[in-house]
């Protein structure tokens, strides 16, 4: 057996011990996928503004924390597993931004350039919770296409990765993230002329 299948069949060992409630199952799957999270973590933080205060490491210690605190999603793959983190990373990230745009107090909110989108474009706190907000609109019209987003954006997935997940083909993914990635820029642009007026 290949060292990627062997590793694969670990992983989805510990997922399973950690669903029939072993906590430890849970340190084990972390700890196994660590550089692939380390990565998607990576990827997240380079697309919010230069200087964010959280790390990498930091993102993945409270995703742990998060989950050994909750009870287990029921993951049944790495794939599976890794877009359940992509969702607490992003739920991290927005907790994070709530906290600092809370200690700024009546600061007024930035506007969100269209291209904050785009994966690996910096952006600030407040434009974060603007587009937390926008997703959690489209995911009410279009829930398969903000997941897909949620995947794309917050947790880094590649295109094959994230089509594997959602079991659809690779052409359903980009429709679905062009199309998002449009709806978000009209949404975003329609907020921005009530602002003005």
């Amino acid at each position: 057996m290949p060292a990627a299948n062997a590793h694969e069949d670990t992983i989805t060992r510990r997922l399973q011990d950690w669903n029939r409630g072993d906590a430890n199952g849970i340190g084990q799957v972390v700890t196994g996928l660590f550089p692939d999270l380390h990565r998607i973590a990576a990827g997240i933080l380079a697309a919010e503004r230069p200087g964010h205060t959280l790390q990498p490491t930091a993102l993945i210690n409270e995703l742990y924390l998060r989950l050994v605190d909750g009870t287990p999603p029921g993951c049944h793959s790495r794939a599976h597993f890794l877009a359940v983190a992509a969702g607490a990373f992003r739920r991290i990230l927005i907790d994070h931004a709530r906290a600092r745009h809370a200690q700024r107090r009546g600061g007024k909110e930035s506007k969100v350039p269209l291209d904050g989108i785009e994966i690996g474009v910096p952006c600030a706190y407040e434009d974060l919770l603007i587009i937390d907000e926008a997703l959690a609109r489209l995911d009410q019209a279009f829930p398969r296409a903000a997941r897909v987003t949620e995947l794309r954006f917050f947790g880094g997935l590649q295109e094959d990765e994230v089509a594997a997940e959602l079991k659809v083909s690779e052409i359903t993914v980009k429709r679905d993230w062009k199309f998002a990635r449009a709806w978000l820029a009209s949404h975003l642009a329609a907020r921005h002329s009530e602002e003005e007026e």
